[in-house]
């Protein structure tokens, strides 16, 4: 079958403004009047039709597309467990989960609301299903309780599903029983943002949230494959055709697939022996521009990815590390699937001898990917070297005491990245890695003091990536 040409109809002098659409719908959650940024409503729904058609043919994906929001159903062929800055409180805080178990409650009980709800309704909706898990519960004098359902009114109401239109939720917070607000409620934005692939209540494995089945006939699961591969070229920062199933590693070494994605996107086509990639030159398309001069975790990383780099480069170095298989994506998805299952309360059903769902069955490609092997104690090694080179008051009051903390933090950067893998005990350098090896060469010139000028606190230019 053919390839869907994106962007089918668009003429040349257009194709700036789609692919700008195009990009706006792929990297946020909803669209709104006012989310991300004013403006981009508009834009998006110019070319709401076409994107629509496109989404659907390359990635089975549903674009759901109305005056006032605009939010991309997607459909997963794997986990991705570098998602975690969809769901953050507005301090920066990850949510845990009993932030995300709130707010599916917090969700559910506004499917029996009308268009106003109080604050004290919404705690008395949460606090019997709550407790009836016997590993959540919900009690209002505890305030981590409070602070959690806090973060979820905040999450709801930075995305248009809740306005606060009186009261606050300060004295509530602080532990004042009387504190009240009173919320709107938007139902079409609620309906958008939460609208799972199959009732949760009938879900025994998280397995059954990804995509199924590939089809009867060879026809069918050779599509699946390629679309699968579009998926991942347009979700991942890099794919490596060592980790992917065989099907899926033909699909992605097909010029003709990564082109039409970079003509949908307006992304410049990376091509390597180990994979390929989407390159964002503008560093507008990642929640995570790499690499930056501003924040700790960002150069940390980035400087850890040099003194890498020059292990790798000393031939004497180089044979003492140890080089590791990467685990393929469907290995990796079926570990996580595991973990998340075995937080799963057990219910009746789970008895012995149920069969379990599990992850795709897919043929894993036979040759395997092997990368270098780094020890959780080399990279710590590697961050207090950089303390000594550029004295710990260069990396900011939060982490001036804590290098081991820094060190977690920018190696899971880093994975988040595609730039290494964390295994137990330590990291794998993936190949992409080596696109940064000469990274140090963006790093501000020595002070006359002979100390380097590190200002984490400062974003000057933002997209040297």
């Amino acid at each position: 079958m053919a390839e869907h040409l994106a962007a089918a109809g668009v003429i040349p002098s257009d194709l700036g403004s789609f692919q700008h659409a195009v990009r706006l719908v792929l990297t946020n959650d909803l669209i709104t009047a006012d989310r991300p940024r004013s403006g981009s409503l508009d834009v998006v729904l110019r070319w709401a039709d076409r994107i629509s058609v496109d989404m659907q043919e390359l990635f089975a994906y549903t674009l759901i597309a109305t005056a006032r929001q605009v939010r991309l159903v997607r459909r997963n062929d794997v986990l991705d467990p570098t998602q975690h800055l969809i769901f953050t409180s507005r301090s920066g805080r990850q949510f845990d989960r009993r932030r995300l178990a709130y707010l599916c409650l917090v969700l559910a009980g506004f499917q029996r609301s009308r268009i106003e709800v109080s604050l004290v309704d919404i705690v008395k909706a949460v606090t019997p299903l709550a407790n009836a898990q016997p590993s959540l519960g919900f009690e209002p004098t505890i305030t981590e309780h409070r602070r959690a359902v806090v973060d979820v009114l905040d999450w709801l109401t930075d995305r248009g599903a809740l306005r606060l239109s009186d009261g606050s939720l300060d004295a509530w917070a602080g532990g004042d029983r009387e504190g009240d607000a009173l919320y709107d409620i938007d139902h079409d934005v609620c309906g958008a943002l939460f609208r799972p692939p199959a009732a949760l209540q009938h879900v025994a494995s998280a397995a059954q949230l990804m995509e199924g089945a590939d089809g009867p006939n060879k026809s069918a699961r050779r599509e699946a494959a390629t679309r699968r591969a579009r998926r991942l070229l347009i979700e991942q920062p890099v794919v490596y055709f060592e980790r992917c199933e065989s099907a899926v590693a033909a699909a992605l070494r097909s010029p003709d697939l990564a082109e039409n994605l970079a003509r949908l996107t307006g992304l410049v086509v990376e091509r390597r022996a180990e994979g390929v990639m989407l390159a964002d030159p503008s560093g507008r398309f990642t929640d995570r521009i790499f690499p930056l001069k501003g924040g700790a975790v960002n150069r940390t990383a980035g400087l850890i990815l040099g003194a890498i780099a020059n292990l790798l480069e000393d031939p004497n170095e180089a044979r003492r590390l140890p080089r590791l298989p990467v685990p393929t994506l469907t290995e990796e998805t079926a570990d996580l699937v595991t973990r998340i299952d075995s937080a799963r309360p057990l219910r009746d059903d789970d008895r012995p001898g149920r069969p379990q769902a599990s992850v795709t069955d897919a043929e894993p490609n036979q040759l395997g990917l092997n990368a270098p092997f780094l020890s959780t104690a080399q990279v710590a090694t590697i961050v207090d070297e950089l303390y000594v080179e550029f004295g710990a008051s260069s990396f900011t009051a939060i982490w001036q005491g804590d290098p081991t903390g820094l060190a977690r933090a920018a190696t899971r950067f880093l994975a988040d990245l595609g730039l290494v893998h964390e295994i137990p005990g330590g990291l794998l350098v993936l190949p992409a890695a080596a696109r940064y090896r000469n990274i140090q060469g963006v790093l501000p010139q020595p002070a006359p003091d002979g100390l380097f000028p590190l200002d984490f606190t400062e974003n000057k230019d933002g997209t040297d990536g």
